[in-house]
């Protein structure tokens, strides 16, 4: 099994006696830390910042290969991670290396002087840190959550600012209607610096132009021939793709007003972006082998929004498709298994990642049936695979966790590069 070196792990375990004991939505924190390092976040390359609920990722890996493509050097910031730490950030093209990367994170705990810090502020503000001190030509900045309080949002004067389609998600954090979640994400958005959103539900789309009115800042909408004009042959797989490849196209002809991001490399990158576990067909490995004689499928969606899209890509492939699910217990379960009620495909649940409050896998296949699935418990991915395979389907699909999404990857061999 693939996963941080125990030298890496060493160095991040270091934050975890930092933690406050009730975890408040502030930037107070971040900032004072990124204050003891000497703000790098003031000396950043050109900055676009990704808010959203989904296709941030998908989104980014656009962007960042549209600009490779292009000639650009280009720093990227994701999170979480699937298999090793080191894919949450990304320097002038290539995973930080351990070495480097232990430094960044040793001088981060050094300057936080053992104040209270949650893990994602700290090595947020070490990713600033390397960001700062690393030349490249571009920072592709995603939040990590929300939005206006997501410790990615010290960035005083982004050149863009971007928000991809919002929908429920995180309410335990973000709020529980529409207008609130789209007011977090809107919280990116900073006085006359342009933003672009894509093709948004009403609500939202009134919330982030209010935000933008308020702080003057150029409101861009994704135009729907961007999304008709993307080639055919996408890297990415899935109607919902083009959407995504189309918010990075416009992304970057905005950006690109200075630097001249050209159609010929927009459309090289749309077709060579690597994102995974975005519906990845998985390799022949050790997950492979439990299901021999089935194609087997990684997706990492986990809410509503997700499985629409997921739907709608399995109901275009045709045959039989079988599901093996894991979420978090506070995942919205019912909602991710609804778009599938017309496909009805096998349901089989298993346990989450250690150390992530993975929904009870009877619980998971009771939301299922709720949701007008057969679906029944599992307790291993082994157990569970086995058990889509007997069904006979053309496929199993492995979704509903990022969490699980990096066991699979990485039991399987293929980490990401």
């Amino acid at each position: 099994m693939i996963g941080n070196s125990p030298a890496l792990e060493a160095s991040l375990k270091r934050f975890e006696g930092l933690y406050p004991e009730t975890i408040e939505l502030s930037l107070g924190r971040i900032l004072r830390a990124l204050d003891n390092l000497g703000r790098p976040q003031d000396r950043l390359p050109p900055v676009i910042h990704v808010a959203g609920t989904n296709g941030k990722g998908s989104t980014c890996a656009f962007m960042r290969a549209m600009a490779e493509a292009a000639g650009l050097s280009v720093h990227v910031f994701t999170s979480p991670h699937l298999v090793r730490f080191n894919e949450r950030i990304r320097l002038a093209g290539d995973l930080v290396d351990d070495a480097r990367l232990i430094g960044w994170l040793d001088r981060t705990f050094d300057a936080i002087g053992g104040g209270e810090i949650t893990h994602f502020e700290a090595t947020t503000a070490a990713a600033f840190l390397a960001f700062a001190e690393v030349r490249a030509d571009l920072l592709i900045l995603e939040v990590g959550l929300g939005g206006r309080f997501d410790a990615t949002n010290v960035v005083d004067a982004p050149a863009l600012s971007v928000i991809t389609p919002v929908d429920f998600d995180h309410k335990a954090f973000l709020g529980s209607d529409l207008r609130s979640i789209a007011g977090e994400k809107a919280g990116i958005i900073k006085p006359g610096r342009p933003v672009l959103t894509a093709i948004q539900r009403k609500v939202c789309d009134e919330v982030i132009a209010r935000k933008a009115a308020e702080v003057k800042a150029p409101l861009y909408r994704l135009k729907a021939h961007f999304i008709d004009v993307m080639p055919d042959d996408l890297s990415l797989i899935g109607e919902h793709q083009r959407g995504n490849a189309a918010l990075a196209a416009m992304a970057m002809q905005l950006f690109g007003n200075s630097t001249r991001i050209s159609q010929d490399a927009i459309f090289e990158g749309a077709r060579r972006a690597q994102w995974p576990a975005r519906m990845q067909r998985l390799k022949p490995g050790p997950v492979t082998a439990m299901a021999e004689g089935c194609e087997v499928w990684l997706d990492g969606g986990h809410n509503p929004h997700a499985a629409r899209a997921i739907a709608r890509h399995l109901k275009s492939l045709g045959g039989k498709t079988a599901l093996v699910t894991a979420m978090l217990a506070s995942k919205d379960a019912v909602g991710f298994f609804m778009p599938f009620r017309f496909l009805k495909p096998p349901v089989f649940t298993m346990p989450n990642a250690p150390g992530h409050r993975g929904a009870d896998p009877r619980e998971l296949a009771e939301a299922a049936h709720t949701a007008g699935l057969n679906a029944a418990p599992a307790d291993s991915l082994a157990a569970a695979m086995q058990a889509a395979a007997r069904t006979g389907a053309d496929r199993i699909l492995i979704c509903g966790s990022l969490y699980l999404a990096g066991i699979v990857l990485g039991e399987n061999g293929e980490a990401p590069l």
